[in-house]
């Protein structure tokens, strides 16, 4: 064997050493950066940070006050967006910042905030490692995962499995088109027009929504795992199962696109022929709090122990749009106070990751506390007919509020009553206490 000098050696050394180990400054632990008022940033996907463990055995969860900036978001956030990120969560060129996850996560998001004027950026060296200090979803087991739902389908022990049976279903409105060309393997598929109906576009009837289900094969006791080309399709399904009494139902999070990104099989053609129910071994409604109606939802303005809280863009809560063609009233309910929702009716981006998953805790209950709308309340979300207040239920249920439920009827139905009193032009949440 040759014989290797030690400046050879010495060369071969710094080789082997990884390039986020050579460019990224010495490791801090997090009662180190809290002296410095610095910032954790989480570089894993989001159900991690949200509770998911990445093994059956690991820890579940994210270190005190850390932000998300998952690194597989890199590649379609824009410059413009990050700094946007950034802004929000206070950070400056200054800020000592920590990251956590993988080295090769870690290493992206180092270099992408140093393109934008970050430097002081470090790891955490002791993350993950005290499990008692570790924060969650109370309820992350809700939003499920393209991979999880994977393994679940293959038979793999997972953690945070159904008690029993289960059933994956796609939601969507109208026929399955899309559906007929690629679907999760083994999905059924519902049609929201079984769920709702015209000519306000509500919750069917209690009858009808137990014949549905029955069809679907589908008992009180059924896990179901919906997803949607759009969130909100199946977390309006999901809503209205909830509110049927099915006990255990949940979100892919982000839907359609985080399953066709992970680049898992797919499947194409009708769905297969269900074994209808013989009973829902439950009284339906289970869970009628779930919903409540328009004279409810005007017992709750004006509240500080309650919220009617509109999911619908700022053009609509102030009345420039009713945001719908087939809805002619502009205005918003008098006193419901603003839960932000997207850049109009059809979008969400305020409770979305770039990835389209759903926005870390943290960030939603903040935008939420700005206008008065608090976790020990009794909350009622709305929109237009339903969709978009049933994705924000769904994303309050996971973070463990307690007293949440969805107005059914929402602006369509408040705004065809002309004794209901509504408001237009700028609002401020001042003027819903």
């Amino acid at each position: 064997m040759k014989r290797v000098s030690q400046l050879t050696a010495l060369a071969l050394c710094l080789a082997s050493v990884s390039p986020f180990a050579a460019n990224m400054a010495p490791s801090l632990t997090l009662a180190q950066l809290q002296q410095q008022h610095g910032a954790v940033i989480d570089t894993r996907a989001s159900a991690f940070f949200n509770g998911w463990p990445q093994t059956l055995s690991g820890t579940s969860g994210h270190e005190p006050a850390a932000l998300n900036l998952s690194a597989s978001w890199l590649k379609v956030m824009s410059d413009e967006q990050l700094s946007d990120w950034a802004k929000q969560h206070n950070l400056t060129p200054t800020t000592a910042i920590a990251l956590y996850g993988s080295d090769t996560d870690n290493q992206a998001v180092k270099a992408r905030l140093a393109k934008a004027g970050y430097s002081h950026i470090s790891v955490l060296g002791d993350a993950l490692q005290s499990a008692d200090r570790l924060q969650r979803l109370p309820h992350f087991e809700q939003l499920v995962y393209p991979e999880w739902l994977h393994q679940l389908m293959q038979g793999k022990k997972v953690a945070a499995a159904p008690a029993g049976d289960y059933k994956i279903i796609e939601a969507a409105w109208g026929a399955p088109k899309f559906y007929l060309l690629n679907h999760i393997p083994g999905a059924g598929y519902i049609d929201t027009n079984d769920v709702e109906s015209e000519p306000l576009w509500n919750k069917v009837s209690d009858d009808k929504l137990k014949a549905l289900l029955a069809k679907q094969g589908i008992r009180h006791d059924t896990t179901v795992i919906l997803y949607g080309r759009d969130v909100y399709a199946a977390a309006r399904v999901a809503q209205i199962m909830l509110y049927a009494g099915v006990k255990d139902v949940r979100l892919l999070d982000g839907g359609w696109k985080t399953w066709s990104d992970a680049g898992l099989p797919v499947e194409r053609g009708l769905p297969v022929k269900e074994t209808p129910a013989n009973d829902f071994g439950a009284p339906i409604p289970g869970q009628p709090q779930l919903m409540v109606d328009m004279e409810q939802a005007r017992g709750m303005l004006h509240r500080q122990d309650a919220s009617l809280v509109s999911i619908r863009s700022w053009p609509e809560f102030t009345g420039e749009t009713s945001g719908y063609s087939y809805i002619k009233p502009k205005g918003e309910i008098a006193g419901a106070r603003w839960g932000h929702a997207g850049s109009d009716a059809t979008h969400m981006e305020d409770f979305h990751n770039p990835d389209g998953t759903m926005r870390s805790a943290e960030d939603i209950a903040a935008m939420w506390k700005a206008w008065n709308i608090l976790p020990d309340q009794h909350v009622a979300f709305y929109c237009g007919t339903g969709w978009r207040a049933s994705e924000t239920f769904m994303y309050a249920r996971a973070m463990g509020w307690k007293n949440v439920s969805v107005y059914d009827g929402g602006w369509y139905e408040w705004s065809s009553h002309p004794q209901n009193p509504i408001t237009t032009g700028p609002l401020t949440p001042e003027s819903t206490l």
